[in-house]
């Protein structure tokens, strides 16, 4: 074993070794996290498995099941999202403790529901909304402003995976509105 090995075995360099775990699967922790349903879903049905950017990948994957979910009655498709969310909580809070890390990377449910919240303006409008809105989305979701970084930082377990991306989209959402306001 090298001495990087044990310094953290040792418990030195805490903050590294939490990023590591954030950022990288094991076997065994990919084995648990797909032996559920719930680690199916919170992995975003396989797109937060991505060697890189496993954000990037659960939003862009998310867009699929929107295109199905922009054609409801806006009541029903908040419903949806207000479900997907609570069911999030459930599914994110298992598969962190499958892997130990609570929001790991490959954890991207809360991608799913930030993104159907952060495209509500584009429901009826084209295709580049919906560009504008991924772009806005991921800005929000990696800057995280206030309160934003604040939610992440505090909550844990499902709802701190979840909460953090839900206000991502809401801010997206304001501005994409925002946006397509100037531009109609």
């Amino acid at each position: 074993m090298s001495d990087f090995d044990n310094d953290f075995d040792n418990g030195n360099n805490k903050a590294s070794k939490n990023e590591r775990d954030k950022k990288t699967l094991t076997l065994e922790q990919r084995r648990l996290l797909l032996a559920t349903p719930a680690g199916w879903m919170a992995c975003g049905f396989g797109s937060g498995l991505a060697p890189f950017a496993q954000g990037t990948f659960g939003s862009l994957a998310a867009i699929v099941p929107w295109l199905i979910l922009r054609l409801l009655p806006m009541q029903l498709y908040v419903f949806v999202v207000v479900v997907a969310f609570a069911v999030g909580v459930w599914a994110c809070g298992i598969a962190g403790r499958a892997v130990g890390v609570d929001d790991h990377r490959s954890i991207v449910w809360d991608e799913f529901v930030g993104m159907w919240i952060a495209l509500i303006p584009a429901v009826a409008e084209g295709w580049w909304s919906v560009v504008i809105g991924f772009a806005l989305f991921r800005l929000f979701d990696v800057w995280k402003p206030w309160p934003i970084r604040w939610l992440d930082r505090r909550l844990k377990g499902g709802v701190g995976v979840m909460v953090d991306d839900v206000v991502a989209g809401v801010f997206a959402a304001v501005v994409l509105a925002m946006v397509l306001n100037a531009l109609s």
